[in-house]
């Protein structure tokens, strides 16, 4: 993967579940990470079609590997102002050089 290719700008966060001071629980977002990615939308190639299995993914994210950070379904993606619900985590080719990731769109049910 050329990093010509990889023109986006995303953030890896992961929501987490603190406490104040009265005792109530509240949600933080917290940024794991900041990287370039490659995004592709999901149409008619071979590559989505071999995809059947996920008919949720809008979405198909690559990236360099993180060094010691294990990408989960726990995190999502913040790309474009759009957030990316994380469905699966694949290494490419098991290399350990990239992470290829399909994700959902999440729109608000307002509108």
């Amino acid at each position: 993967m050329a990093l010509g290719l990889m023109n986006k700008k995303a953030q890896l966060c992961i929501e987490r579940e603190d406490i104040d001071k009265e005792g109530f629980n509240f949600k933080t977002v917290a940024v794991v990470a900041e990287m370039r990615v490659f995004v592709e939308g999901r149409h008619g190639s071979e590559r989505w079609a071999n995809l059947a299995a996920f008919t949720e993914a809008t979405e198909l994210f690559r990236f360099r590997r993180i060094p010691n950070l294990k990408v989960t379904t726990k995190h999502y993606i913040l790309c474009e102002g759009s957030r990316y619900d994380i469905l699966s985590v694949e290494n490419v080719k098991g290399r350990n050089m990239y992470t290829e990731v399909l994700a959902k769109r999440v729109e608000a049910s307002n509108g």
